[in-house]
């Protein structure tokens, strides 16, 4: 059995949280000292923990889709579409997690709104 790499990781973290095992991923791959860059919650751990629960929460039909993941060093970024069933948007979003001794301990994120008449005929992904 071998030992899952960063970029396994950081995929399993999200698509853990996005599915709504919120605290499980939490447990499994996130350092006690875990800090963000959310512009919309506290830096802290606990902060974007409860905010994701939430998010899962009021908005369980959601769709996240990992397309592809990029690892160098101690750093993954992932970039993933999002579907909001309920608001019927769509998004690209990037997740970048810094990691030390296996676990996340930092994690930056963007996303852009799919537009649905978009010109550029190769889309988001």
């Amino acid at each position: 059995m071998s030992t899952p790499n960063n970029a396994e990781i950081a995929s399993e973290f999200l698509a853990m949280a996005a599915s709504g095992r919120v605290r499980e991923a939490y447990a499994r791959h996130v350092a006690a000292g875990f800090t963000h860059h959310n512009a919309y919650f506290p830096g802290d751990r606990e902060s974007l923990l409860v905010a994701m629960e939430e998010s899962s929460s009021s908005e369980p039909n959601k769709a996240f889709t990992i397309k592809q993941v990029l690892a160098s060093g101690d750093r993954v970024a992932v970039l993933s579409h999002l579907q909001r069933a309920q608001a019927e948007q769509e998004y690209a979003v990037v997740h970048i997690v810094r990691f030390e001794d296996s676990k996340i301990v930092e994690m930056w994120d963007v996303g852009q709104e799919i537009p649905k008449d978009s010109p550029n005929a190769l889309g988001m992904f």
